[in-house]
């Protein structure tokens, strides 16, 4: 049985393109070729792309801030000034002892839960 060799044909028009001296040195030399390019690629992509997500998180930070309690108690409609003393002595002008618990009512067929 005849040993064909592992060399594939080429013709010589093809041999003379770019691609095929580039195949032929990247079979000789293949970091130089392949893998420097590579690393070098990542390496500058990350730096490239290290301002486009600081502007990214930048943006989210001046949406997202820090609020102030007074900002905070007026960001509804109808948000009015709150004092927090003028609260305590409001809620302690109640009656806060004088209550009776009652049941909510429940849906029809829904377990009232009395045992």
């Amino acid at each position: 049985m005849a040993v064909f060799p592992s060399k594939k044909f080429r013709s010589t028009a093809e041999a003379n393109t770019i691609a095929s001296r580039y195949r032929s040195s990247l079979a000789r030399h293949p970091f130089l070729l392949f893998g420097l390019p590579f690393i070098v690629t990542m390496v500058a992509g990350s730096f490239f792309l290290t301002p486009a997500t600081a502007i990214r998180y930048e943006k989210h930070d001046r949406r997202v801030r820090r609020l102030s309690k007074e900002e905070e108690l007026g960001i509804g409609k109808a948000g009015r000034r709150v004092d927090m003393k003028e609260e305590y002595y409001r809620l302690a002008a109640k009656d806060l002892d004088d209550w009776e618990q009652k049941r909510v009512k429940r849906l029809p067929g829904e377990h009232d839960g009395v045992i």
